[in-house]
């Protein structure tokens, strides 16, 4: 995964340029390495190519260039994903990213597996941004060194809602493993 992350890097870096709101759409190909007992795509596997579309996305729109400016980076608070069809080795995808929105924490970003325009792979990110000197970047300060948000860009409210269910206590808050019977 490491030497698909830094080719994704290098061909981000010289791809064409995004608005911070546009869809990316990222090209990979099913690897051997990328297959289960099954043959067919690991399901962990496809949580890490969303990571390097999630970052081909920040790249080619210029906001990784002003996270890094400002010493902050993306972290993933909780994720969900579906599955409709198996990708199967060497087959062509595109992985299609687009941010969809924030509540008062978090950023919402969509993510779709596709072939041929077809959707195989659903997944739903939300994610926080955290200050390398310690602390989190509010989404106040988020929006403040990228622009605002245009109008049509909203979380649909059953998505806000999977973040707050899905959601564990902070960090700094106890959080005992204890199974209930």
């Amino acid at each position: 995964m490491i030497f698909r992350t830094m080719l994704h890097a290098l061909l981000s870096r010289f791809g064409p340029r995004l608005g911070h709101f546009d869809v990316a759409f990222t090209k990979f190909r099913v690897l051997p390495t990328d297959l289960d007992i099954l043959k067919h795509m690991n399901n962990g596997v496809y949580l890490s190519i969303a990571d390097i579309g999630r970052f081909d996305l920040l790249t080619r729109s210029g906001v990784w260039a002003i996270f890094k400016k400002r010493g902050w980076y993306p972290v993933v608070a909780s994720e969900t994903i579906t599955f409709r069809k198996s990708l199967e080795l060497w087959q062509p995808f595109i992985v299609e990213s687009r941010i969809l929105g924030f509540d008062e924490k978090a950023v919402y970003v969509e993510q779709r597996f596709t072939v041929d325009g077809e959707i195989y792979t659903q997944a739903f990110i939300r994610g926080r941004f955290l200050k390398r000197a310690g602390g989190i970047v509010t989404i106040e300060e988020l929006l403040d060194a990228v622009g605002p948000a245009p109008t049509e860009v909203t979380v649909p409210e059953w998505l806000t809602q999977w973040g707050a269910d899905a959601a564990l206590p902070p960090t700094k808050a106890d959080a005992p493993s204890v199974w209930s019977d």
